[in-house]
């Protein structure tokens, strides 16, 4: 692995300060590899006992004194018989595996000092004085090569920086992101939960606020996909196996894919939309006058992933994508590509999300259909992002294995990038489908299809919109934006009034009349983050007024149940 920052250098450095005080404190641990990552690094161990938190703090203890002493990291090559030899001698069997897995001659060495050394190829910093801030944060269980069959490891990650305020402004962005951890807020605000064990791991149950939450998700975007001239259409989640080998799904996702035999065939659940969008394009005769189509479904489809990589609502086994694909001639490609882009961020910005990162992913080494093809489809995405005037990445060879994409990540309230997204430009599957329409010289033609979707994966959707805004949806995404809370049973009359006044704005409300303390109704509601709690006593009865209390911003004075209801229509209106 290369590495590029002086960041990627500094913390690489680090796990390799980090294994050797955990080889100091336990001389029969066996090392594996320790990388540079995203925001830190991590090695793995092969340590019988599990380790402790305690011993988080030992081995950090262990690398402050290693780092009091400078030691340089002091590069040298070797046979590699030799290197071999050596490793063995130590026992350590990963580095001897490593070594016979190299096809040089020469194995890199890098040693620290005089005292540990390590099979790695470097870069690193020039000594272990140059680490001035660093901490050890978690364990994790890891396989060998990310390999299940092998032995299982022990994973401790780490983080370092050049300045101990840069690692208190990170350590305070994972502490509030552990407030915001949307499986957490998830059973603290009702939204939804998992029963793996009595109904199977992968799978969301939506509580009712959630199913709400959902909801309100589901019709926006199919609303604004209506307006931006989609037709809606909606497919079977069964399809026989043949269309799959069709596809080329089967090919390469079918250990991903559910499977089952009906009437003495093979069926499998979709773990895409696009196979049965092409047999609804396909199922009478098409003009170029009609092009581009543009076919939407909010489709629930199903892929098998290991249980070791499920992760809340942000992956799951069964989740609903805002899929869409366009059948377009090739002159209108880049225009559809402009208008899919154009139409994410209006989208995006609904959603409060205004920084955005754009990547374009090339060919991969399993693609289908031609080179040339493929050629054509990467530049009309790139000329559609020059022509915006955005800045992307290229990131090689991580396309599909139909085409080339555009990935957009967003980044939520404390920085952190999630995948969203996605605009794919396919020359290949229409040719497997045999799609065409007529064109204008009355000759059957074949139309590019763009995969396309935006929100990405519901679920994964709902759970960056939990963590972005810690739970606090703004007043248009709350599933109550408005709770009613009579002080005495006198005031419920008037509640009641209250409510289907706000109702009738399609304003969702609920009474919380409740024979607890005013005080305690108050504290819940707060706990639930609803945007409004109205108190009504006595002077709001009189007054046929509310006092308002908003989250986060507490006592808003009292206003007309007239003003109230303009003030939170137009709030849910401007999206602000």
């Amino acid at each position: 692995m290369e590495y590029k920052t002086d960041l990627d250098k500094l913390r690489h450095s680090c796990s390799h300060i980090m294994a050797q005080a955990v080889q100091e404190l336990w001389p029969e641990v066996k090392v594996t590899i320790g990388p540079a990552i995203e925001n830190g690094f991590y090695y793995d161990f092969d340590k019988p006992e599990p380790f402790t938190d305690q011993d988080l703090k030992k081995i950090e203890k262990r690398m402050r004194k290693i780092i009091e002493r400078k030691p340089k990291f002091i590069h040298s090559t070797m046979p590699k018989s030799e290197a071999r030899k050596m490793f063995a001698e130590k026992k350590e069997d990963y580095k001897v595996e490593l070594i016979d897995g190299l096809q040089d001659d020469e194995v890199s060495i890098y040693q620290t000092g005089e005292e540990w050394l390590d099979l790695c190829k470097g870069p690193h910093i020039d000594d272990a004085g140059q680490i001035k801030a660093f901490k050890l944060l978690s364990v994790a269980g890891a396989y060998w090569r990310g390999d299940e069959t092998k032995a299982q490891l022990q994973r401790i990650y780490g983080t370092a920086f050049f300045s101990q305020e840069e690692l208190d402004e990170y350590l305070n962005l994972l502490e509030e992101a552990q407030k915001r951890d949307h499986r957490k807020l998830g059973v603290q605000l009702d939204l939804f939960n998992f029963y793996h064990d009595k109904a199977g791991a992968g799978m969301v149950f939506y509580h009712p606020d959630g199913a709400m939450l959902r909801n309100i998700l589901e019709n926006y975007i199919r609303e604004a996909n209506v307006k931006r001239g989609y037709q809606l259409v909606m497919t079977p989640h069964i399809l026989k196996g043949k269309l799959w080998d069709q596809s080329g799904h089967s090919g390469h996702y079918r250990e991903n894919m559910y499977y089952l035999e009906i009437d003495g065939e093979e069926y499998a659940v979709k773990p895409m939309n696009c196979p049965g969008h092409m047999l609804i394009f396909n199922s009478k005769k098409r003009s170029y006058r009609e092009l581009p189509i543009r076919f939407f479904e909010l489709g629930t489809v199903y892929r098998q992933e290991k249980a070791g990589v499920l992760h809340g609502l942000l992956r799951v086994r069964g989740f609903t994508q805002d899929d869409a694909h366009i059948f377009c001639r090739q002159n209108q490609l880049k225009g559809e590509v402009i208008g899919v882009i154009e139409f994410m961020f209006d989208i995006m910005k609904d959603f409060g999300f205004h920084d955005l990162k754009i990547e374009v992913s090339t060919r991969p080494d399993d693609f289908i259909g031609s080179e040339e093809a493929w050629e054509i489809a990467t530049q009309s995405l790139e000329d559609a992002l020059k022509t915006k005037g955005l800045d992307y990445e290229i990131n090689e060879g991580d396309g599909a294995f139909y085409g080339p994409k555009i990935d957009i990540k967003l980044k939520d309230a404390l920085k952190r990038e999630w995948q969203c997204a996605t605009i794919q430009c396919d020359f290949s599957l229409p040719e497997r489908f045999d799609l065409s329409y007529i064109n204008e010289e009355g000759q059957e033609e074949r139309p590019i299809m763009i995969h396309r979707a935006i929100l990405g994966s519901v679920e994964r959707f709902i759970g960056t919109l939990i963590e972005h805004y810690g739970g606090a949806f703004p007043a248009w995404l709350a599933p109550n934006q408005v709770i009613i809370i009579p002080i005495r049973e006198e005031h419920n009359d008037f509640a009641r009034g209250l409510k289907e006044s706000l109702q009738e704005g399609n304003i969702r409300v609920i009474i919380d009349d409740r024979s607890v303390s005013l005080n305690k109704r108050i504290r819940e509601g707060t706990v639930k983050k609803v945007p409004y709690l109205l108190i009504i006593g006595d002077k709001e009865v009189s007054e046929k007024k509310v006092a308002i209390r908003k989250y986060a911003q507490g006592d808003q004075g009292t206003l007309s149940v007239d003003d109230f209801k303009a003030q939170i229509l137009q709030e849910v209106k401007d999206k602000t």
